[in-house]
């Protein structure tokens, strides 16, 4: 990573690239890298479909911007140059896999910021690196849907947190410089707690009910989402995350308008695996850790499993 800053009458001004790595080039993954080669060098690593579309016709994204990106793109990684930058935007359950596979490449002045969901998902990554280089966890509440191979429908604006550390500062000014609202995050595991359980209402519901996330804004729903969110409230009460704050109202008020899908219900439509177990599931598991009671954040998970047999054929 080269020098960042340089000063202007008081104004803070980018004057440097990275050289970034994008592992796991889905809707979320594909959208950081289209913005993020606006000021650095990046190299998507994604499926082979979609990577083959992306090397022939470009990346397009739709939505709130209609653009077409010509950028890097491979179905592997194949090395790992000075001071690069992985953004690691894999599902959850496969960042181990994916971690494991990049393992021998990973250099001292590597960083790893895992932009992903779930509850401590970082850890994964962080039990296979060790100390090999930095490993940090970032946030966003950014929506994006993947439409098809080659084209990514970006449907709403939002924030990127990163863990403190001393490079997240550099990171994160690249990352406001190109659109993605970056900021080195006070509590990064608050800011986690909090998506966590925005996220262990929206995706399950939403995926039950097959319904877009505007849908989750109906007050029919506001008891459910009362017992899920009260109870992932108390999990995280024990792991030292308070909120004094309304979720439902929360909820209600965030996605009243929005037209993205959940990425629970986009994985259950393309016959994938969900992230379940480190949303909810892990919730619940963290809650009997604790003594804590979670039979709605359990009835969610045991659902959401039965309907992944019924869409991927697997249990």
């Amino acid at each position: 990573m080269q020098p960042l800053l340089q000063k202007n009458k008081k104004v803070l001004i980018f004057s440097g690239t990275m050289d970034i790595i994008i592992f796991g080039a889905g809707a979320i993954g594909s959208l950081y890298g289209a913005k993020l080669s606006k000021l650095n060098e990046v190299t998507l690593i994604g499926r082979k479909e979609h990577i083959g579309k992306i090397n022939k016709h470009g990346l397009r994204i739709t939505g709130l911007e209609n653009k077409r990106y010509h950028l890097n793109a491979l179905t592997g990684i194949e090395k790992i140059g000075k001071d690069t930058l992985i953004v690691l935007t894999t599902k959850a359950q496969d960042s181990k896999k994916a971690i494991s596979s990049i393992k021998h490449l990973v250099r001292k002045d590597t960083t790893i910021l895992c932009l992903q969901n779930g509850l401590y998902s970082e850890n994964a990554v962080k039990s296979i690196i060790k100390n090999k280089c930095l490993v940090l966890r970032a946030v966003t509440n950014f929506g994006a849907a993947f439409l098809n191979p080659g084209a990514v429908k970006y449907n709403s604006y939002s924030y990127t947190a990163i863990e403190k550390s001393k490079k997240s500062r550099e990171i994160a000014l690249n990352f406001r410089q190109c659109g993605l609202n970056g900021y080195v995050s006070k509590n990064i595991r608050q800011d986690m707690w909090k998506k966590l359980v925005l996220n262990c209402v929206l995706n399950p519901i939403t995926s039950i009910l097959r319904v877009e996330n505007k849908l989750i804004s109906d007050r029919r729903l506001d008891a459910l989402k009362e017992l899920v969110a009260g109870e992932c409230i108390a999990v995280a009460k024990k792991d030292g995350i308070i909120f004094e704050f309304d979720f439902v109202k929360e909820i209600n008020s965030t996605f009243k308008n929005s037209t993205n899908t959940s990425s629970m219900l986009q994985d259950l439509m393309k016959g994938r695996k969900t992230e379940i177990g480190y949303l909810n599931g892990a919730v619940a598991e963290l809650g009997r850790k604790y003594g804590v009671k979670c039979p709605a954040n359990e009835a969610l998970t045991k659902l959401i499993k039965e309907i992944e047999v019924q869409c991927t054929g697997t249990s």
